[in-house]
């Protein structure tokens, strides 16, 4: 199932607007159940994130295939990794 713009915009809108020391993936995972999420700390991902935001990179799944990869491209996503960055002091 491919990740439309609209969605992208309010998965960005929810990301962003998640306030300090709290996770936004339960809210994400209730408005977006046809989607998976993964959430882990940035530093465990390797490839160029999807979106960078403030407090969080997205990196986009895509899980068509037999193997689970990283993607760029929203047409093949099937979901998304949440990859908590670290603050800045």
């Amino acid at each position: 199932m491919a990740l439309g713009a609209d969605e992208l915009t309010e998965i960005e809108r929810m990301v962003a607007a998640a306030e300090a020391g709290t996770s936004p993936l339960p809210e994400l995972r209730k408005r977006f159940p046809h989607l998976a999420w993964t959430r882990c700390d940035a530093s465990d991902v390797r490839e160029v994130p999807f979106m960078s935001l403030p407090r969080f990179d997205l990196h986009l799944i895509d899980g068509s295939d037999h193997c689970v990869q990283i993607t760029a491209d929203p047409e093949r996503a099937t979901g998304i990794v949440l990859a908590a960055r670290s603050p800045k002091p």
